[in-house]
């Protein structure tokens, strides 16, 4: 595939992701085709890495006109709204955004018989491959042996608790142990709590400063202990991951692929 003739759009091209988004598609040799912003303007570049001013657009269906692949980080209430825009354009979307209700899901799921889509809580390929650790240590470290807790810290001005990616990883050791999250997720503990449930998942939950993200995972049974820590020192890895899930994705057909897909784990 030649990349060169990969044609990005980024939603929210003025955020902090977007920003890197731009930039990190520019090193990658794709081409920046359009941005969306809530009042139409791009905010200037902070260097030349951002390559040469593009199309700005209020409207996601308008920029996944012109655009071979959306990549999105913006804001849950946007989710059905760019399934739907997307989908019905043919552009293939990128799907960064977390904390996706019930309804949000089946957006996405229903956009993904249509188009492609590539949908992680965390594009980093060292949070991928520690999900997909958490899942086989899981299924091989049972519940009534092994204590399972996430411990997750983030910058002070995160709003959601726990994250999407503590989330992801919680979910990926219920997928191991046969159970479903919400049904053994225990993320919230004061007072006189009782004894810890076997198959139970703790999440536990840091904020302070501007650390952008750090997690681990933690198994601990009566004679040891195993743990699994991922950190992330700049935003910009999300941005990497997200671009290489766009390139990778630009040439496959409808489906709902994950960061383990565009690593070659699947």
């Amino acid at each position: 595939m030649n990349t060169k003739t990969v044609r990005i759009g980024i939603a929210g091209i003025n955020g902090r992701v977007g920003r890197l988004l731009r930039e990190e598609v520019v090193a990658a040799g794709a081409i920046v085709a359009g941005g969306s912003t809530r009042n139409g303007i791009m905010e200037p570049a902070s260097s030349d890495a951002a390559g040469p001013a593009c199309p700005i657009f209020t409207s996601i269906a308008d920029l996944a006109k012109v655009c071979d692949v959306v990549i999105d980080f913006t804001n849950v209430a946007t989710v059905r709204m760019h399934a739907q825009a997307l989908a019905q354009a043919g552009t293939a979307w990128v799907l960064g955004t977390t904390g996706l209700g019930e309804e949000d899901q089946a957006a996405v799921d229903a956009a993904a018989q249509r188009i492609a889509v590539v949908q992680a809580a965390n594009f980093s390929p060292g949070v991928t491959l520690m999900t997909r650790l958490a899942r086989q240590m899981a299924a091989a470290l049972p519940g009534s042996e092994y204590d399972a807790e996430i411990l997750e810290m983030h910058h002070r001005q995160k709003v959601d608790a726990p994250s999407g990616t503590a989330l992801a990883i919680g979910n990926a050791v219920a997928d191991g142990r046969g159970i479903v999250l919400k049904d053994h997720m225990e993320a919230a503990r004061d007072g006189h709590t009782g004894p810890r449930a076997d198959d139970a998942i703790g999440f536990a939950v840091l904020r302070g400063g501007q650390i952008v993200g750090e997690h681990s995972v933690i198994f601990t049974s009566a004679n040891e202990q195993i743990s699994l820590t991922h950190r992330s020192f700049n935003r910009r890895i999300y941005a990497t991951g997200a671009v290489r899930a766009a390139q990778w994705i630009e040439t496959r057909g409808p489906g709902l692929y994950s960061m383990e897909n565009v690593l070659g784990l699947e």
